[in-house]
């Protein structure tokens, strides 16, 4: 669906030629953290076989939101809805979401600043993963990726630059790649995740629900915060993004 080699590529001019330092930053960060963990599988040291599957559970538990853990007041479990942003869960996981905060990042960040962007993208993503806390209460299983941030991003995108056009590939119109206004995106991507989101049951699994909640209160944010003043359309995005991505896809 997306060609990972010419997105990659991107990413390398990207930050070779400047551009918003705290998409890049955040990028950057996302692939250290993931590398030099027991889930990339370039690090030996965490051995093999038991012992790895062992280093990777510890790892998510000390670094990941464990609902039923979140509310018992300890100051490391209030702070992992901000580490989980930074832990994701396999390969595929973390291409899916850095193309995304690529895609959609740099404009946002160049309307709201460097300063405000970073606080924007944390400050969502924590109160997203907080809200799929909230509602899987009991959940002993552990919530990683940085969704709930990007979904905020997304949000606050389709707000602020509503008719920029973003390439997409949809499966049922045979994954042709079509350029589409972001508002159309946007929005397909909102319900798609709202429907999961509906149809999840009271178990945990993908956090469509954070997916959600981060949007919305992206969206929400972007319009309070910009409301009065002119809109400002700014480049069109020539990056591919599809409009189906999600917490463990991505």
């Amino acid at each position: 669906m997306i060609d990972r080699r010419a997105a990659a590529g991107r990413l390398l001019r990207a930050a070779t030629s400047g551009g918003p330092p705290v998409t890049y930053a955040l990028i950057a960060l996302c692939c250290v953290v993931f590398a030099i963990s027991p889930l990339s599988g370039l690090t030996p040291v965490y051995g093999g076989a038991d012992a790895l599957l062992s280093a990777q559970a510890g790892y998510f538990e000390r670094w990941g939101v464990i609902p039923s853990e979140l509310w018992d007041g300890s100051a490391h479990a209030l702070l992992t809805p901000l580490t989980a942003l930074f832990v994701h869960g396999s390969w595929l996981h973390l291409l899916g979401n850095i193309l995304f905060l690529y895609v959609f990042g740099a404009m946002a960040e160049e309307r709201m600043g460097h300063t405000e962007f970073a606080f924007f993208y944390l400050g969502c993503g924590y109160l997203a993963l907080l809200a799929y806390a909230a509602a899987h209460a009991t959940s002993d299983q552990t919530l990683v990726g940085a969704s709930g941030a990007i979904s905020a991003v997304l949000g606050a995108f389709l707000y602020l630059f509503p008719r920029a056009r973003v390439t997409s590939v949809f499966p049922f119109l045979l994954f042709l790649p079509l350029r589409f206004p972001a508002w159309i995106v946007l929005i397909f991507w909102f319900v798609l995740q709202w429907l999961a989101a509906e149809g999840a049951g009271s178990g945990p699994g993908v956090a469509y629900l954070a997916h959600v909640v981060g949007f919305a209160i992206g969206f929400l944010y972007a319009w309070v915060r910009y409301r009065r003043g002119a809109r400002t359309q700014g480049p069109r995005v020539r990056s591919p993004a599809t409009a189906t991505e999600g917490e463990s896809q991505p």
